[in-house]
C-alpha cells in the first residue's frame, strides 16, 4: 500500500540565527563550545546582543525540521508537527516550511500565545557549531499537536531527540511512537546532542524502549550513551536497541549496521565552513533514500554527498544551486526522477 508521506517528523520549531565567532568570544561569554545548551530568552538575547561576528540570515530550524526539509528538497513528501506562537517569528517559520514544500499545520496559530522558540548558532573557524536554545512555546508541544491521520499514512515516523528535554513533548513523542508501531509505521529517532544524552538519558531510554527501526547519532553521542571508548563497541550496543543504526563520524564518514552486517559509509572530501545541520541533512537524505527504493549502501552514499555539500556553506539549508546539483546527483547515480 502506497503511503502519502515518506516521513512524518516530530520536533522543536526554532528560528535559527547563525553568527560567525571565534573561540575567545565563546570563552568571554561563558558559552560551552560544540554542544547545545538550553537557555532562557533573556540569556539568548544577551548573547545575540554581545557577540561580535558576522550574522547570517535566519532560517526555520530545529533538528527534525532540517531533516524533513532536506528530504523535501530531494523530492520526498514530508509532514512536520511542531509548535510556534502567533508572533512574527511564528509566521516566518510557518511560511518557511510552506515554501520548502513540507506539509504542516502551522497556519492554525490562533490561541498559540507565547514566544516562538529561537536558537543562536555560533560557528567557530574550525566549522564547529555551538547552540544556545530558547525553546519558547516549542516546549509546549503536546499529544494534541500530532496529526494521527498523516502519521498513519507515512512510511516513517522521525522523532527528534531534543524533545526529551520537555515533559509534554517527551510524552507526545512516546504516544506518536506507540501509534506508529500499532499502524505498522517504522520509527526512526536521533540522540541529537551529547548534552541531551548526558542530562536526559532516562527519557531517551524510554523513547528507545521496545526498540526502534532506525537510530541516528554521531560518535560523541554514541560514546556518551553507551559509556564505551570506541564506536565499534557503541554500534554493537546500540544495535540491541535499534534494528538499524547509523553513527556519523564527521569528515570520516559514518559507521552503520543495516540489520544484518556492519557497513562503512565513505565521506566526500570537502573543506568545511559550517557543520550546523550536517547530521540533520544526513538523516533526511538517508531516509529519502530508504523511502524511495534505494539500498542501504546507496542511501548512505546519498546522505554523505548531501551533508558534505551542506558543510561547504553557511546555514542549515542547501542553497538553490546546491539543491539542483544534489537532484542531478540523485538522477545520475540512482535513476530517481
Amino acid at each position: 500500500m502506497t503511503k502519502k508521506y515518506d516521513l512524518y517528523a516530530l520536533g522543536n520549531a526554532l528560528v535559527d540565527v547563525e553568527i560567525e565567532v571565534n573561540e575567545t568570544e565563546l570563552e568571554r561569554l561563558g558559552v560551552e563550545k560544540g554542544v547545545m545548551t538550553l537557555v532562557d530568552e533573556e540569556r539568548h538575547d544577551y548573547l545575540l546582543g554581545h557577540l561580535k561576528g558576522n550574522i547570517h540570515q535566519r532560517a526555520s530550524g530545529g533538528s527534525a525540521a532540517n531533516s524533513v526539509i532536506a528530504l523535501a528538497q530531494l523530492g520526498g513528501k514530508a509532514f512536520h508537527s511542531c509548535k510556534v506562537a502567533k508572533d512574527e517569528a511564528g509566521v516566518f517559520y510557518s511560511d518557511d516550511l510552506d515554501d520548502a514544500g513540507v506539509t504542516n499545520t502551522l497556519s492554525q496559530l490562533e490561541g498559540n500565545e507565547g514566544t516562538t522558540g529561537k536558537c543562536l548558532v555560533m560557528i567557530t573557524p574550525d566549522a564547529d557549531r555551538t547552540m544556545n536554545t530558547f525553546l519558547g512555546i516549542s516546549s509546549e508541544l503536546k499529544e494534541q499537536d500530532i496529526n494521527y491521520e498523516a502519521l498513519g499514512d507515512s512510511q516513517y515516523l522521525y522523532i527528534e531527540g531534543y524533545l526529551v528535554s520537555s515533559p509534554d513533548a517527551h510524552f507526545a513523542a512516546i504516544k506518536a511512537r506507540d501509534f506508529a508501531r500499532e499502524k505498522g509505521v517504522k520509527v526512526a529517532t536521533t540522540l541529537s546532542d551529547p548534552n541531551m544524552v548526558r542530562f536526559f538519558k532516562p527519557e531517551i531510554e524510554q523513547i528507545l524502549d521496545g526498540g526502534v527501526d532506525l537510530l541516528f547519532c554521531n560518535d560523541d553521542e554514541a560514546l556518551e550513551y553507551t559509556g564505551t571508548d570506541n564506536v565499534e563497541k557503541a554500534l554493537t550496543i546500540l544495535s540491541q536497541q535499534a534494528k538499524q543504526v547509523v553513527i556519523t563520524l564527521g569528515k570520516e564518514g559514518a559507521l552503520s549496521f543495516d540489520g544484518e552486517k556492519v557497513q562503512t559509509i565513505e565521506p566526500f572530501k570537502v573543506k568545511a565552513l559550517d557543520t550546523n545541520g550536517a547530521g540533520d541533512m544526513f538523516a533526511g537524505a538517508f531516509m529519502f533514500g530508504l523511502t524511495n527504493g534505494l539500498s542501504w549502501a546507496d542511501s548512505g552514499k546519498l546522505a554523505s554527498f548531501a551533508s558534505a555539500h551542506l558543510v561547504t556553506q553557511f546555514g542549515p539549508r542547501l542553497k538553490s544551486e546546491a539543491v539542483a546539483e544534489l537532484q542531478q546527483f540523485v538522477k545520475k547515480e540512482f535513476s530517481i526522477q
